[in-house]
């Protein structure tokens, strides 16, 4: 069995579904409320540990009622947690989805303990960073604390897989430490400075992103699928046709199972296949962490396409 290491956050999210986005001063009667573990670190770590890996976590959580469902659910899923600290001055982190009839969310987070996690709680988890076969950052903790594990992971010859999210600028020297990065089309944008509106205008975001030191690029593009870049060439790999009711996880759903099938030793054209589908399965259920799949379900939706 693979091991992967999560470096990330954890966000306790709070779902709201409503027929429209609300216009700026109006109040708008919903459908439904729910509260859901999450956060794209959190996620990506069940995600993998579903898919058939052994996972750790490393990151920070207040030492309050939504930290302790989170270190209650990570004990249930097998997730090793030695390395998860409890924050006696910042709460856990929130996040409060909006979620439309198209199933398309907009995301407000409060990151609270997440920002607090700091290069010596780093450097703590440095042997489970060395031991693990991938280790998976995301950017909803400092970039100084990621830098430091994807420098003890080049140290240790672990694969490090960046998901650049949410949104931002990321250092050139950071970018040289990731072997694989996962942007979608509006992270795209934002690391590159370029359009990705049309397929060829993709393929010059996602070779730029190659120029950048990074040795493999996964864009993922919805239901267009993924598209691969790497020393031997450009390759998209389909989506899988689904009924969308809710996209809050399905980017953590690919990112987590497409570590574990790394770590269980699958090449990396048949991880990306397998992680489409494990992203497609994510946006048919309400929620972060209940839609995240078991590899069973995973294997039949492989098996029926």
């Amino acid at each position: 069995m693979g091991q992967v290491t999560v470096v990330g956050s954890f966000m306790y999210d709070l779902v709201a579904t409503v027929p429209r986005r609300p216009k700026t001063g109006e109040t708008l009667v919903g459908n439904t409320f729910g509260m859901f573990l999450g956060g794209k670190g959190a996620n990506q770590a069940i995600a993998a540990s579903r898919a058939g890996s052994k996972v750790t976590m490393v990151g920070r959580l207040g030492n309050d009622f939504f930290g302790k469902q989170f270190l209650e659910k990570f004990s249930k899923e097998g997730i090793n947690t030695d390395f998860v600290t409890q924050d006696d001055e910042n709460g856990t982190g929130v996040a409060m989805p909006l979620i439309d009839a198209s199933g398309d969310n907009s995301i407000v987070i409060i990151p609270q303990a997440n920002m607090a996690l700091t290069v010596e709680n780093i450097n703590q988890a440095q042997s489970t960073i060395a031991d693990a076969d991938v280790l998976v950052m995301q950017c909803e903790v400092p970039m100084d604390a990621n830098q430091r594990a994807a420098e003890i992971a080049k140290q240790n010859d672990t694969l490090v897989i960046l998901n650049p999210a949410p949104a931002q600028l990321i250092p050139d020297q950071i970018l040289k430490l990731v072997d694989i990065i996962i942007p979608n089309e509006i992270e795209t944008e934002t690391l590159t400075g370029l359009p990705t509106k049309t397929e060829n205008e993709v393929l010059v975001a996602g070779r730029n992103l190659l120029s950048k030191g990074v040795e493999t690029v996964i864009l993922t593009l919805g239901d267009r699928g993924s598209l691969l870049l790497n020393e031997d060439g450009e390759k998209l790999i389909p989506a899988f046709d689904v009924s969308v009711v809710d996209t809050t996880a399905a980017g953590d759903s690919f990112c987590g199972v497409l570590a574990a099938s790394l770590a269980n030793g699958i090449s990396i054209d048949l991880s990306v296949e397998i992680a489409n589908a494990a992203g497609a399965l994510a946006v048919t259920k309400l929620g972060a962490e209940p839609s995240l799949p078991q590899r069973d379900a995973i294997d039949d939706l492989l098996q029926s396409n």
